[in-house]
């Protein structure tokens, strides 16, 4: 059975940080890339960054990249999002997800976790 499963949502300040993990099933962790999506109130879920299965290339959203780092840990089995610098603007439910290929296109995500929600105060 897949399984991904998010952790570490809260609240934090305006310039905080927040670490996100998501704990996945082993078969799948081995052998998918690894994302992170995020869905604000009244929007729809967009792309915040993903990892290669090897973990050697990332890529981010404009809108978080040089605050936010994703990494993977394969000895878990899990994937981390760091969140330093928040803003209130990254208030959100953040899901993990997981794609057969390198992408950030959501449509390629086939395993997708329950979500997690970060609410940034100001």
């Amino acid at each position: 059975q897949v399984q991904l499963v998010e952790s570490g949502g809260g609240l934090a300040q305006t310039g905080g940080s927040l670490r996100l993990s998501c704990t996945v099933s082993e078969q799948i962790f081995r052998t998918y890339a690894m994302g992170w999506f995020r869905q604000a109130p009244g929007k729809e879920r967009q792309f915040v960054a993903t990892i290669n299965k090897m973990g050697a290339f990332t890529e981010y959203a404009d809108s978080v990249r040089g605050r936010f780092t994703i990494s993977r840990d394969g000895a878990k089995n899990t994937v981390f999002l760091q969140m330093n610098s928040l803003k209130p603007e990254d208030t959100a439910v953040y899901f993990c997800g997981a794609s057969p290929v390198f992408a950030i296109q959501e449509f390629r995500y086939e395993y997708w976790g329950q979500g997690t929600q970060v609410t940034v105060s100001s």
